[in-house]
């Protein structure tokens, strides 16, 4: 739980024959992650599983694309079915591209009928700017040997003129529809002055409008028109969408599909290995990472499967391979909203102290202590059970934290900000704000100190045992930041600072100048003097700057009933209902805004104060090898 499990690097060899077979076995056990073998291409030239995998991909694009076509959900595999051979991979995937090809025909039918529904939708619209008209709308389209007439329009401010300019050339004009910024007009008059005409539209700013050839009639009679094909058009596409939906239940076509997807799913590991199994001749092998305590399972099922017929090596990863070692942690089912916050700052290293366990109980306390209110606490954690379909696996987290406000509401004595109703169990945080922020920053101290230990923890784990003695976080740090706090305790308690404390943090930070003079070696000595100087302070005030910090602790504890006092001084000013609607509201706000701030607060504290300090969060995710997929759970909690 406190950190990844132990793993192997195992490499499995047997016959290219069994291949298939064998990457179903991986994947149905489940705790296996491929990775690229230590064999080169010269060694091993071949990939077996390259002509599979083209097959896989085209016959899992073509029944991902069936099943959106009937708008099918994707079934719920088990991963049972048998290894899956090429030849039947091939075949399946050929009676796929026929299944497609039916579906593509419906689907480009169904496209033609929704590009016609929307070109009627654009003449219906278009019609519009007609329908104060009574005349034949194909008179509008035909050319007259006698008449000159013209549709379009004209900006708004240039009408009048236009009308008048239009009369003068013989012409007649007609609005049938004003808009915002546009008039439209019908323009009519003789052929033999359509030149004069000319003159007056390019002057006036005229957009001739075509009449669309579909218009036939009157407008009233185009628009029933129209809607009847409109009509026409939405009952055919619903009548085929039913049909299209009802296919596959009705010529067994649903059974089909989800035996391919079967099929598939088994054929998924083969195809997922195709870039890391290498074979030369009858023989493949294929390499990876297993947690050490799934070996022995892995061969026995192995000697199930193929008896003798395979060779299984285990080994320990090796000092250089520790960055490379896939993290697996396993966690209780009530860790989990803790375990995604902490992937959201990193995966550990293979070998790195896990910060699950302490990251969930120092979030709650720190939490609850920033705000502390029994009856809002309650609210949160009922709030957090009435949503947990919403917000799933994070219902736990917000349970916990509104537990622990509740806890620390009571004692404070706060319940929805009233301070009167219950006695404090300890006190109420403005009755002595000294001790709030002395708690505070005991609080802080002991959360940087875990933090270092922990530090020095993993580096040792690494291997790094120089950074983890004389390291800024490791125990040169520790010991500058022990002895600063013991001179700030002497001197608050007796005036005077103490010799022994000054002597350990000079003796800590000597250290860490000491290094750093050492590793800037390469540097000019004014260069080098300057760095090490730098270094050295930059280290003392992180402890400090860091251990500061959390005073936040009490001054958000003091916030919160200063909000409430708020709240209640607002209420004071209004009668007895205006007073309980204010001390409703007031608590609403505080939950939501304060309840939200308090939260990014909480996660800064733990991902700035605490991980950057001992967590790299750089390591590499588990990913299995798994039924119906090329990986499967990044990251199993």
């Amino acid at each position: 739980m406190f950190t990844p499990l132990p793993m192997k690097r195992v490499e499995l060899s047997l016959l290219k024959d069994d291949a298939a077979a064998a990457a179903l076995l991986l994947a149905r056990h489940g705790a296996f992650n491929p990775e690229t073998s230590a064999f080169t291409a010269e060694q091993l030239p071949e990939q077996p599983g390259e002509a599979y995998r083209k097959a896989y991909d085209q016959g899992r694009a073509h029944l991902d694309k069936i099943f959106a076509h009937y708008e099918l959900d994707p079934p719920a595999l088990d991963g049972s079915g048998s290894p899956v051979t090429l030849d039947t991979l091939a075949a399946l995937n050929d009676w796929l591209k026929d299944a497609w090809a039916h579906c593509s025909d419906q689907q480009e039918r169904k496209r033609k009928l929704r590009d016609d529904y929307r070109h009627k939708m654009q003449l219906f619209k278009t019609l519009e700017q007609f329908m104060d008209l009574n005349i034949d709308l194909t008179r509008l389209q035909k050319e007259s040997r006698v008449m000159n007439i013209r549709v379009g329009l004209v900006p708004r401010a240039n009408v009048r003129r236009f009308e008048e300019a239009i009369g003068l050339a013989g012409h007649v004009a007609i609005r049938f529809f004003t808009g915002l910024e546009q008039v439209h007009l019908i323009v009519a008059g003789p052929t033999g002055r359509a030149a004069e005409a000319e003159r007056v539209f390019q002057s006036a700013g005229w957009r001739a409008t075509e009449v669309p050839p579909e218009f036939h009639g009157k407008p009233a009679e185009v628009r029933a028109s129209l809607s009847a094909d409109l009509a026409r058009l939405a009952e055919q596409e619903a009548s085929e969408d039913a049909e299209r939906r009802a296919a596959p239940d009705s010529n067994g076509l649903r059974q089909r599909l989800l035996d391919a997807a079967q099929t598939l799913a088994c054929a998924a590991p083969y195809a997922g290995l195709s870039g890391l199994m290498r074979a030369r001749g009858g023989l493949a092998t294929v390499s990876g990472w297993m947690p050490s305590g799934e070996v022995p399972g892995l061969r026995r099922s192995l000697e199930q499967a193929f008896g003798a017929r395979f060779a299984l090596h285990a080994r320990d990863p090796r000092p250089d391979e520790r960055l490379f070692v896939p993290s697996l942690m396993r966690h209780p089912r009530w860790l989990q909203p803790f375990a995604s916050l902490v992937l959201n700052y990193g995966v550990p290293r293979y070998g790195e102290f896990d910060p699950t366990v302490l990251f969930a109980i120092t979030f709650v306390l720190m939490f609850g202590m920033m705000f502390g209110d029994a009856g809002q606490g309650v609210v949160i954690a009922l709030g957090g059970l009435a949503l947990r379909r919403k917000i799933g696996q994070y219902s736990t987290l917000a349970v916990a934290a509104g537990a622990s406000s509740a806890v620390f509401g009571l004692l404070y004595g706060s319940v929805f900000g009233f301070d009167d109703v219950l006695p404090a169990l300890w006190m109420s945080p403005l009755s002595n704000p000294m001790r709030m922020l002395g708690v505070a920053l005991i609080w802080g101290i002991g959360f940087i100190a875990v933090a270092t230990l922990l530090t020095i923890r993993n580096r040792i784990a690494e291997g790094k045992l120089h950074e983890a003695v004389v390291g800024s976080p490791g125990g040169a740090g520790l010991l500058l930041y022990g002895g600063l706090l013991g001179a700030a305790w002497r001197y608050a308690t007796t005036g005077h600072a103490g010799v022994l404390p000054l002597l350990a943090a000079l003796a800590g930070l000597g250290t860490i100048l000491g290094d750093s003079w050492r590793q800037n070696a390469a540097a000019g000595v004014g260069e080098r003097l300057m760095i090490v100087l730098i270094e050295g302070f930059e280290s003392m005030m992180a402890y400090i700057s860091n251990t500061l910090s959390f005073l936040r602790l009490a001054a958000f504890s003091l916030n919160h009933v200063a909000l409430s006092i708020a709240v209640f001084t607002v209420g004071s000013m209004m009668h007895a209902a205006g007073y309980w609607l204010s001390v409703v509201i007031g608590n609403v706000i505080i939950l939501v805004l304060e309840g939200g701030i308090v939260g990014i607060q909480t996660l800064r504290l733990e991902y700035y104060e605490g991980f950057s300090r001992f967590f790299g969060g750089d390591g590499r995710a588990f990913q299995p090898l798994a039924v119906g997929g090329r990986r499967g759970m990044p990251y199993r909690i």
